[in-house]
């Protein structure tokens, strides 16, 4: 299945020198687990719920006087656009990441994808085989 096909376009990103306050706050306003840090388009980092619970709570740090520069995971994981989901899911599986943010060939963002899209369009994809094969077994006739 193509990558493609399967991308969120409306991405929540922010700059590497926002107070991990206001971070916290577009996660919770956009519902999100994570915010892509980008530089000129392409994305340098990402913050995720859990860097937030380890990297700040954790340790008592001051989410209104700390850049998100501090608590992001550099240099995130980014997969192509044009890549499958299914190379997505065996980079998740080799890496332990849940979420990528999706890239052009000139390593721009243009989406995002996490763990929780591909289970749902898995189920999904389920649910429409198994629909198929109750449709044209023998009982149903």
């Amino acid at each position: 299945m193509s990558l493609v096909d399967c991308i969120r376009m409306d991405v929540v990103t922010a700059s590497s020198d926002e107070p991990v306050g206001d971070v916290a706050r577009m996660m919770d306003e956009r519902d999100v687990g994570s915010v892509v840090i980008e530089r000129d388009g392409c994305p340098i980092g990402i913050v995720t719920d859990r860097n937030l619970a380890l990297r700040v709570c954790a340790r008592n740090i001051d989410p209104e006087n700390t850049c998100v520069s501090d608590v992001m995971t550099c240099d995130p994981f980014v997969v192509d656009k044009n890549d499958t989901l299914w190379n997505v899911m065996d980079v998740a599986r080799e890496q332990g990441v849940r979420r990528f943010p999706v890239v052009d060939d000139a390593q721009r963002l243009v989406g995002i994808i996490t763990m929780d899209d591909v289970v749902r369009i898995l189920a999904n994809e389920k649910s429409c085989v198994t629909d198929i094969i109750r449709q044209s077994s023998p009982e149903a006739r």
